[in-house]
């Protein structure tokens, strides 16, 4: 089940679950795998930033990433291979490729400056993986420190044909998406899907400017879900209030630093995961903090039941 230019609606980042002393949660990956299917998710993404890959060892990598392939046969899953180097990534990506993965999502390293040198970064990890592996393209410049404009987005995908997504996450990123989006009605560049990140804080906008989805891990992936749905069904309005009515959670899961330790937090009280661990090195949560997110989610269930833990 390749990744295709068909692709949209909502990928989850799914975390990485760890028990209390650092072992990896087999019945957790598990459980939140099977709530993902339930919930209406048309894809998964394992191994992102934000589930922890730094800190696995290479065959933890690929048992986790087995694991919800495995769980998840029904819907295309993609895995994140950044590496400093060719020989880490390609060596995870022909594994999981294996494994039945859909693609492999690759952030660009921080050295990179120019649009020369971002464009022939991609076309060597092409070259690099196979050509006949999927590739999703993390532009996330707040974190990688690396600048994609729309043209230069625009020649990667004409000339690369294994790049099959955008994991759009740029901001403010709206702008980007509307000229990417006029480059495609023109004719100057093949339809490509635009997925969306940074925890889905802007998805109302993104999907009016043209995106297909969230690819984000915000702790609340059924919400997504519906909301993609109200739209598609025409109810706009009914999206915008349920999307309103979590975005002060979503906004407080965003924050640098302790945004994970956040939205494992709340996948434990939702009963998804066994334990909110991380690996070290780890942010960890204030008395003070988690106390804001018990008030933050008394507050949003009296608008979203799912709230009520």
């Amino acid at each position: 089940m390749l990744l295709t230019s068909k692709a949209r609606g909502v990928f989850p980042i799914a975390p990485t679950p760890f028990l209390d002393d650092g072992a990896i949660d087999t019945a957790s990956i598990d459980r939140i795998t099977d709530f993902y299917l339930e919930c209406g998710s048309t894809g998964l993404t394992v191994l992102g930033l934000l589930g922890e890959a730094p800190k696995l060892e290479h065959a933890e990598a690929v048992a986790v990433a087995k694991q919800m392939i495995s769980r998840a046969a029904s819907i295309p899953v993609i895995v994140g291979a950044t590496a400093p180097g060719f020989a880490a990534m390609r060596a995870l990506t022909r594994e999981v490729m294996d494994l039945g993965a859909a693609g492999v999502m690759i952030a660009p390293p921080n050295t990179l400056r120019t649009d020369e040198q971002i464009l022939n970064y991609y076309h060597q990890v092409a070259q690099a993986i196979g050509t006949d592996v999927p590739i999703v393209v993390q532009d996330f410049p707040q974190v990688f420190q690396v600048q994609m404009s729309p043209s230069l987005l625009r020649q990667m995908f004409q000339e690369i044909g294994s790049l099959a997504m955008l994991k759009h996450e740029d901001w403010p990123g709206l702008d980007k998406i509307s000229t990417l989006r006029r480059y495609e009605h023109e004719g100057s560049m093949r339809h490509i899907p635009i997925l969306c990140g940074s925890n889905g804080i802007f998805l109302d906008y993104e999907m009016a400017r043209g995106a297909d989805g969230a690819n984000t891990g915000y702790c609340f992936p059924d919400m997504l879900c519906e909301f993609l749905s109200l739209r598609e069904s025409g109810n706009v309005e009914a999206a915008q209030d349920l999307f309103d009515a979590h975005l002060p959670l979503i906004r407080y899961e965003q924050q640098p630093g302790v945004g994970l330790a956040v939205r494992k937090h709340v996948l434990m009280r939702r009963g998804l995961i066994t334990s909110a661990a991380q690996r070290k090195p780890s942010g960890t949560l204030s008395a003070t903090a988690r106390d804001e997110v018990e008030h933050l989610l008394r507050r949003l269930a009296r608008k979203d039941p799912r709230a009520q833990l």
